[in-house]
């Protein structure tokens, strides 16, 4: 059967992208960055407040880190529970001890399953981004707009009504995204998003409601990514972490560009009494390097977009 004339046509075909989210733009043919203080890395801490529900759908894919066997998996879900309950502060213990920053990408549930722990966090004063209602509530493509942009509207309003400081920041469970995510974003009042992860440094995203911010959350130095998919140690993880620290300090004195180094840390895997070490190991190791500025998200993008007009 002959294939129909239009199956060869392609309407973005040309040189870069073949979307009008973003320009083509390579690295090394940018502008330089500057960050604050002269430093030639700015460092992004996320550390990630979550909430697993028991009876997880698993539509259209079982979230990363999600519950693995028939209902009910008490065996992940305590797990999970374990993160809020105990890894999260000896997580944000080890962050205070080094003198690093953190931003927390919370799930909304958070503010009807743990009130306390979310007013506790609230009360340490760091930026509170949103990672929609739960782990399970997944953005894909299929998904009505108007059901997503109910689900964005259920996230931000709750958290917004939880929180003192503005929620201006997006990170999708699973870094999952429908074609119309970053749309419904802009539209409701989020500045940037940690779901796109094809670059190292903040950049420009087109949406229908305005500019919004791509701020990439690395997904090769997560801590799940590297210990539960790649089957690394977290010793392992801690080398990774600091090898990618040190070169990056060393490329941006090399070529006078600042760099980001974003990490994503799980309380529920990191905050584990035999990882806790490794952990601590990284953020000492970090802080000791001249050359780091460790900010928030917000502080991240601020600084960067001040540069780009």
């Amino acid at each position: 059967m002959a294939l129909d004339p239009d199956y060869l046509e392609y309407p973005h075909r040309s040189y870069g992208m073949d979307h009008d989210r973003y320009e083509w733009s390579m690295l090394s043919r940018r502008g330089p960055v500057a960050w604050p203080g002269g430093a030639g890395v700015a460092l992004w801490v996320n550390l990630a407040v979550q909430f697993f529900p028991l009876d997880q759908s698993g539509k259209p894919f079982r979230p990363p880190g999600g519950m693995g066997t028939p209902y009910p998996d008490l065996r992940h879900f305590t797990l999970r529970d374990y993160g809020n309950r105990v890894g999260l502060f000896r997580c944000l213990d080890a962050l205070d001890g080094a003198g690093i920053t953190p931003t927390l990408s919370v799930n909304a549930a958070i503010a009807e399953r743990c009130p306390q722990l979310l007013e506790r966090l609230n009360r340490r004063g760091d930026e509170i981004l949103a990672s929609s209602w739960h782990m399970d509530t997944l953005h894909h493509g299929g998904m009505p707009a108007d059901e997503e942009a109910a689900l964005i509207e259920r996230a931000l309003g709750t958290l917004r009504a939880a929180v003192d400081a503005p929620v201006a920041g997006w990170l999708s469970p699973a870094r999952s995204q429908s074609r119309n995510t970053p749309d419904l974003l802009a539209d409701a009042g989020i500045r940037y998003m940690g779901d796109w992860i094809n670059d190292e440094l903040p950049y420009p995203f087109t949406t229908k409601h305005g500019e919004l911010i791509a701020l990439p959350l690395s997904l090769e130095l997560e801590d799940r990514f590297v210990i539960q998919d790649n089957l690394h140690s977290e010793w392992e993880y801690a080398d990774q972490v600091k090898d990618a620290c040190d070169y990056l300090l060393a490329e941006a004195e090399a070529t006078g560009h600042g760099r980001l180094l974003a990490l994503s840390v799980h309380p529920w895997l990191m905050g584990q009494p035999h990882r806790i070490g490794a952990l601590e190991s990284v953020l000492e190791h970090i802080a000791r390097q001249p050359g780091i500025w460790s900010a928030s998200a917000s502080e991240i993008v601020a600084a960067w977009a001040a540069q780009q007009a």
